[in-house]
């Protein structure tokens, strides 16, 4: 009795991982959040600005970023200009973390059938962050930001990686302006 207990333990162990893992390595997170009362409607171009501080990647990436949100922000309505007058300053960070990634195998057996041995290995995966912050420039005030993170893949091609960057963009903007309640 106690045998099969400590099977059926093994195999609902082994299920909980393979599920974190799944989870892991598929996740695409993407939050935002705007200040309460700001009529989105009055912003019609925006500018790129650096933000003071923030870590910048490579002016490949730099470019990608871009071009991604600019593409993103002109479904929106949004024209982006080189003026100081523009009606909102954008500007984005980047970061890049190591973590964990627990890999589950069983190799067979079951409860019914007796037997059969599971094993977890863990491996470090990339995992890439994105803000993206909007800015009223006449109050200097943030009305918007917004977060997407990502597995990365450094073994990916270029072409993947403009795809995951698109994906992740159009997500993060996919409700902007937010709506006014």
């Amino acid at each position: 009795m106690r045998e099969s207990r400590n099977r059926f333990v093994k195999l609902g162990m082994s299920l909980i991982l393979t599920l974190v893992t799944c989870m892991v390595t598929s996740a695409q997170d993407v939050t935002a959040n705007s200040m309460p009362g700001t009529d989105f409607s009055k912003y019609h171009t925006y500018k790129w600005v650096i933000i003071a501080g923030a870590t910048q990647p490579n002016q490949i990436v730099d470019a990608q970023i871009k071009s991604s949100v600019d593409s993103q922000l002109a479904t929106k309505g949004l024209t982006k200009t080189d003026s100081d007058k523009a009606d909102l300053y954008i500007g984005y960070q980047v970061s890049l973390d190591q973590e964990k990634q627990w890999n589950t195998y069983n190799t067979g057996g079951g409860y019914r059938w007796g037997g059969g041995m599971a094993t977890a290995t863990s491996t470090n995966i990339t995992v890439g962050t994105l803000v993206l912050d909007m800015y009223d420039p006449s109050p200097k005030q943030l009305v918007w930001s917004g977060r997407a993170t990502k597995t990365i893949d450094p073994s990916n091609s270029q072409e993947k990686k403009q795809k995951n960057l698109n994906k992740a963009m159009q997500k993060l903007l996919k409700n902007f302006p937010p709506q006014q309640k």
